[in-house]
């Protein structure tokens, strides 16, 4: 009997002791352990949030801390948001804010801040997002000598296409890519975005550069001259390559904009010049391609014309498939690059809205 008591009166003091261990959020049901795990946890509730060109967006993130903690809420916290890129060893600052101090960075100024909604909320909030604001962030909280993160990954809704200049196929460096991405309204597409654009159904046979480096082609059907006609379908990858000699194609991504896409109704064909002149004439500027490719993607943009485009090519976009008009499959058709001085087409203008 005596034996009994002491182990009843032993249990009861184990859990006593241990009870005090923990603390519960009963709202959420969250659990910190004071004595050996963490005394911060940071938690993002969505892994990814999607959104647009020019949309605004909430990075989720909230903290919470273990209240009975020796030291606990006598620091101030600390919040940073950096952005994460395909070189693990270097992130892009973003935000940080500590107490009434806070600081934006770079391309970010202007366009973010907390959202505040409670005391342990340090989600983020994007206005007026930009193709570049694409990637994955974390969300790092500091308390004394406490810390922990969270990453979020921002998605844009968009369009991914292949891209060659004037002077042919496989004629650009990785840095040459970058800037003729951004020269048609667009940014070097990402992996993840051209394996999007892959399971979307995007075929193309010439491998083109990544925004990591890499060079890479989508075939959905495999064939002799594109890896072989009895390989899968799948994202072909070529590996990393020489940024300053080694020449490719690029894969370009874009999103929606902020204007007026349309196709120029004139008298008469014109030259490129004439073109140019044209969409001036009109309020409006020469259509890039980057915003020939959105409007038929994410607008349903369809016209059986062939029309001058501002890198100095000819295209037309088709929604609808139909004879005469991309009658196998809906694309952007490309006509190639003709004689400007002499080649007559239509034209496709851009108005931007203010």
């Amino acid at each position: 009997m005596n034996s009994l008591l002491l182990l009843v009166l032993i249990s009861i003091c184990w859990a006593d002791h241990h009870s005090d261990n923990y603390t519960v959020d009963h709202d959420r049901d969250i659990h910190i352990q004071a004595e050996n795990g963490p005394r911060l946890l940071v938690e993002a509730e969505q892994a990814k949030v999607f959104s647009h060109r020019g949309g605004n967006i909430t990075l989720p993130c909230k903290f919470y801390r273990d209240p009975t903690a020796l030291g606990s809420g006598t620091h101030k916290i600390r919040i940073k948001w950096t952005k994460l890129t395909s070189d693990y060893l270097k992130e892009v600052d973003v935000f940080v804010s500590m107490g009434y101090h806070k600081k934006t960075y770079g391309g970010y100024q202007g366009r973010v801040f907390l959202k505040g909604g409670s005391d342990n909320d340090a989600s983020l909030v994007i206005t007026d997002l930009t193709l570049e604001d694409y990637g994955r962030y974390k969300c790092e909280v500091i308390e004394g000598l406490e810390d922990d993160t969270a990453v979020v990954a921002l998605d844009l809704q968009g369009v991914v296409f292949p891209y060659f200049p004037r002077l042919g196929r496989y004629n650009l460096n990785f840095h040459e890519a970058q800037q003729a991405c951004l020269d048609q309204d667009a940014v070097i597409a990402s992996f993840d975005q051209l394996y999007d654009a892959w399971r979307g159904g995007l075929d193309w046979c010439n491998a083109g550069w990544l925004s990591d480096g890499s060079v890479q082609y989508p075939i959905t059907k495999p064939r002799e001259p594109c890896g072989g006609q009895n390989t899968v379908p799948g994202v072909r990858n070529y590996g990393f390559w020489d940024k300053d000699k080694s020449r490719y194609d690029v894969f370009c991504f874009t999103s929606n904009f902020n204007g007026r896409f349309y196709y120029l109704i004139h008298p008469t064909k014109l030259t490129y010049d004439e073109a140019v002149q044209a969409c001036l004439s009109d309020g409006a500027q020469i259509a890039k391609v980057g915003q020939i490719f959105a409007a038929w993607k994410l607008l349903g943009y369809d016209r059986c014309d062939a029309g001058w485009m501002a890198d100095g090519s000819v295209r037309y976009p088709i929604s609808r498939p139909r004879r005469r008009c991309s009658p196998i499959e809906a694309a952007v058709r490309f006509v190639g690059f003709p004689d400007k001085k002499h080649k007559l087409f239509g034209v496709y203008c851009f108005r931007a809205y203010n």
